[in-house]
């Protein structure tokens, strides 16, 4: 198989069910749900953030998780109303702030995946999410290899 059309199979546990896809978002940092987004643009406003000024919209968000407060759900709905919230969520860490924010959001959402995503995932690869089954499809983009 060529470079170019590698997959990598990743299975999990579902924590909002669903099936969708496409480009990956990926952070090594979490993000904070108040005051940490614009949720009119799905753009990461944390000054000390790896991502700042990027936004997630219309993309697949893979992070660790969620920090600060439960701003996560309001502003997390913002963004959902707005149109600027990500297809599906993929994430280390579930706490209550970031179950509670998946739940608004009304996207597939998995955690518990047996690779790490952040490891595994590269920004720009094509992601299918099927919270469905438990199963993360991942294409790669480019010339990048399957590790």
């Amino acid at each position: 198989m060529s470079a170019q059309t590698a997959e990598l199979v990743l299975h999990g546990r579902p924590v909002v069910e669903g099936v969708a896809e496409g480009e990956a978002f990926v952070t090594t940092q979490t993000i904070s749900g108040f005051g940490g987004i614009d949720p009119m643009t799905g753009t990461i406003t944390e000054r000390r953030h790896e991502k700042v000024g990027q936004s997630f919209a219309g993309k697949v968000l893979v992070f660790p998780g969620a920090k600060g407060s439960s701003g996560w759900a309001s502003n997390f709905q913002a963004a959902r109303l707005a149109g600027a919230a990500p297809v599906a969520m993929l994430f280390n860490e579930l706490t209550t702030k970031i179950a509670l924010g998946a739940v608004v959001l009304r996207v597939p959402s998995m955690t518990d995946l047996d690779q790490d995503p952040i490891a595994v995932i590269q920004d720009g690869d094509w992601v299918r999410v099927d919270a469905e089954r438990g199963v993360v499809t991942v294409t790669r983009r480019g010339n990048a290899e399957v590790s």
